[in-house]
């Protein structure tokens, strides 16, 4: 059983795990129009990746921490930093990961994408497809209120 940690803001906490942010607005991943669920393989890479689309003068105080099993079993394929384009860190990201992310859905072949992370590379992210079969035995174990420590983001 894996553990991943994804945070969100109140108002979509009743369903942490269904992509609408990706849905709406795409990410590093995917194209918007794709359900993607963006998580971490650490609550502290959670914090980073999140921290790192903030306002620091602007934290939100609605923010809900959710944490989710993934079992051993569950299909999944795994890209490591070499896999992937030259360019794959740069700000804003490029096309192609959102074109890979995206068919990784697309095609529903596996219910969890394992990626490095960009803040860091050593870590990863587990990017869950929620339409794939799999994805229902994926269980939601908690949600609770999460705060930043406001040193994280002093100036």
């Amino acid at each position: 059983m894996t553990l991943v940690y994804r945070l969100l803001r109140q108002p979509f906490a009743d369903m942490p795990f269904d992509g609408e942010g990706s849905y709406r607005y795409g990410g590093r991943w995917s194209h918007p129009g794709t359900r993607m669920v963006y998580t971490a393989e650490h609550l502290s890479l959670a914090m980073l990746e999140y921290l790192a689309h903030l306002d620091p003068d602007r934290l939100p105080t609605d923010l809900v921490l959710a944490q989710a099993e993934i079992p051993d079993d569950i299909s999944r394929v795994q890209f490591r930093a070499e896999d992937l384009p030259l360019d794959w860190r740069t700000y804003p990201a490029p096309t192609t990961l959102k074109d890979l992310g995206s068919e990784f859905v697309k095609e529903s072949k596996a219910a969890v994408m394992i990626v490095p992370s960009v803040l860091a590379t050593v870590e990863n992210n587990w990017l869950i497809n929620p339409v794939h079969p799999d994805f229902q035995r994926i269980k939601i174990v908690r949600t609770e209120p999460f705060q930043y420590d406001t040193r994280l983001v002093r100036v």
